[in-house]
């Protein structure tokens, strides 16, 4: 349902909410698994955070979250 909404949406242009809605998870769950990873390795917190997103084929993409784990003296 959603590539038929987005095929319509980008004939008459606005934008895609669907994709907003899952972009916007996928950088949820990226900051998650880094904060998650932070974590393991005793880090008191992630300094220099920053996204990264590609297509990787089409109707797919991958979002990215990089950021140094910190620890506090």
């Amino acid at each position: 349902g959603r590539d038929f909404g987005a095929g319509l949406k980008s004939i008459v242009g606005g934008e895609l909410t669907g994709y907003t809605e899952m972009m916007e998870e996928a950088r949820d769950i990226a900051m998650q698994r880094m904060e998650e990873e932070a974590k393991r390795l005793g880090a008191d917190g992630i300094v220099g955070i920053r996204f990264s997103t590609s297509a990787i084929m089409q109707g797919a993409a991958e979002v990215m979250a990089y950021g140094t784990a910190v620890k506090f003296k």
